[in-house]
């Protein structure tokens, strides 16, 4: 029987039986105090604690609530991604995995007792109001945040499509706190978009790894790769993607990488040691791949990157991403509840973790707003009194989109950069 159960256990037979700690321990265990694996001192403690609450607080507790309460307290402590699912929330997880659920949109986690804003999710009320990855949420609806669980928090932000939410965020380098005022909406998440962004060079955003990600992507890859113009370069948006489902990331980085290693698991049960390797074959054929990442890249997400970037299948362009590399378990309970546990740390395939480390852009290219200046007047060729015409050749040449640069540096610098190994793999 795990500890936690054993010391849970030890606890409730205490409180039935109202008879010292020690006394139990012998029974259940048959160990003395110096030799037992139980924490003694620490499961009186909790006894002690458990009858002071259920005696003389304000308002009368059901015993039930008071030890589902220890439980969430108990995962809670243990990392900002492990926690307990009620029913409801269990539900939600599923809902959000399978690609619709209701709410503002926003991965979030745990740090320092305040809701950290992982990532918004794209075109949701949250990327349309402004959140950004780091966010710290200090109120929700005039809630103080501090001291709330990530599942009291993420009720509160629930709710039914029409009606509004307060947020109250902290972010770095800014002043004063920053009020948000979101109208909840049925989030219907499209994991995998593509278009030409122009003529042969294609772009793929995932925005979220959910259970049809896989295939959804590689069917962006076929079109771009069966359309009539040739396919001379690829930009991979993982941007602001918190993760989700790892086999959705292993398919993925399978569909680019032609064979070896992706990604393995390391735990301390033996089902949480997993290797996972490409089959043979690439999708793209050894096109050039720009993959675009930032602070909102996390978990699955990274597992791309990394791989791709160990393989040297692609040039990994942006700023740091967010450094989650641990793997968390959803194990059913009774009655439809169940709880979240990190039950392993992944490694990219030359063997790199990740957790609070991050993946490191080949090329380092901070967020910016950038406009094209005016060009002074100067006296060109074709400003000369009787200078000589051009040969009757009409040219070919595409101005750059001054769009792009002020809408999306990053994505401006990716393209710009498949441009270029393209010229260089034409030379001969």
């Amino acid at each position: 029987m795990p500890l936690t159960t054993r010391l849970l256990s030890c606890a409730l037979l205490l409180i039935t039986l109202n008879i010292e700690a020690d006394e139990v321990v012998q029974i259940e265990v048959g160990e003395t105090e110096q030799d037992a694996r139980l924490p003694l001192a620490e499961l009186q403690l909790f006894a002690q604690v458990f009858e002071q609450i259920r005696s003389s607080y304000v308002e009368e507790i059901d015993d039930k609530t008071l030890l589902e309460n220890a439980i969430v307290g108990l995962l809670a402590e243990l990392d900002p991604h492990s926690s307990f699912l009620r029913k409801e929330s269990f539900e939600e997880l599923q809902e959000q995995t399978s690609g619709e659920f209701g709410g503002i949109g926003i991965e979030i986690g745990m740090e320092g007792g305040f809701v950290k804003v992982i990532s918004p999710i794209d075109d949701t009320p949250a990327s349309r109001a402004g959140i950004e990855p780091g966010d710290l949420i200090i109120k929700l609806n005039d809630q103080t945040v501090q001291g709330m669980s990530i599942n009291d928090a993420i009720n509160i932000m629930r709710g039914e499509k029409g009606s509004t939410l307060s947020l109250t965020i902290a972010r770095e380098n800014n002043d004063g706190p920053l009020n948000f005022t979101l109208t909840r909406d049925i989030i219907s998440v499209q994991s995998v978009r593509h278009r030409w962004l122009e003529p042969g060079f294609g772009y793929v955003r995932i925005a979220q790894f959910q259970m049809n990600t896989g295939a959804e992507f590689k069917e962006s890859l076929s079109e771009l790769t069966s359309a009539d113009q040739a396919l001379q370069g690829l930009v991979l948006d993982l941007r602001n993607n918190p993760g989700g489902l790892l086999p959705a990331s292993v398919e993925v980085a399978d569909a680019i990488i032609d064979n070896g290693l992706i990604v393995y698991t390391e735990g301390r049960a033996p089902s949480s040691n997993n290797r996972f390797s490409a089959t043979p074959g690439d999708m793209l054929e050894g096109i050039p791949i720009i993959v675009l990442i930032n602070g909102g890249t996390a978990s699955a997400s990274e597992i791309v990157a990394g791989a791709i970037q160990d393989h040297h299948r692609g040039v990994i362009l942006g700023t740091d991403s967010f450094g989650k590399g641990s793997v968390q378990t959803i194990l059913p309970l009774k009655d439809g509840r169940a709880i979240k546990l990190t039950t392993a740390r992944y490694y990219t395939p030359n063997g790199r973790s990740i957790q609070a480390v991050s993946i490191k852009p080949d090329i380092q290219v901070e967020r910016a707003e950038i406009r094209a200046l005016k060009n002074t007047y100067q006296v060109r060729e074709a400003n000369l009194n009787k200078h000589l015409s051009a040969a009757s050749r009409k040219s070919t040449e595409k101005k750059p989109d001054s769009k792009a640069i002020t809408a999306d540096n990053q994505l401006y610098e990716a393209l710009n950069l498949l441009k270029g190994l393209k010229i260089l793999s034409n030379k001969t």
